[in-house]
């Protein structure tokens, strides 16, 4: 599964607005829509998206 799946999975079951996903997990408000324009995340970029989406994960179990 691509990180821009895993990122709009997390967005549909959260309602959060992408751009403070992006602001949140990278400091980036632009990230989701520049992925969705073609940006390839490099891994330490994928490696700190991942990382938010276990965190926010667990908790919200």
């Amino acid at each position: 599964m691509s990180v821009l799946h895993k990122i709009d999975r997390y967005l549909r079951e959260t309602a959060m607005p992408r751009t403070r996903f992006g602001r949140l997990a990278v400091g980036d408000p632009r990230l989701v829509d520049d992925l969705r324009r073609g940006r390839e995340p490099g891994e330490q970029m994928v490696r700190r998206i991942e990382t938010f989406l276990a965190q926010h994960d667990e908790a919200a179990r």
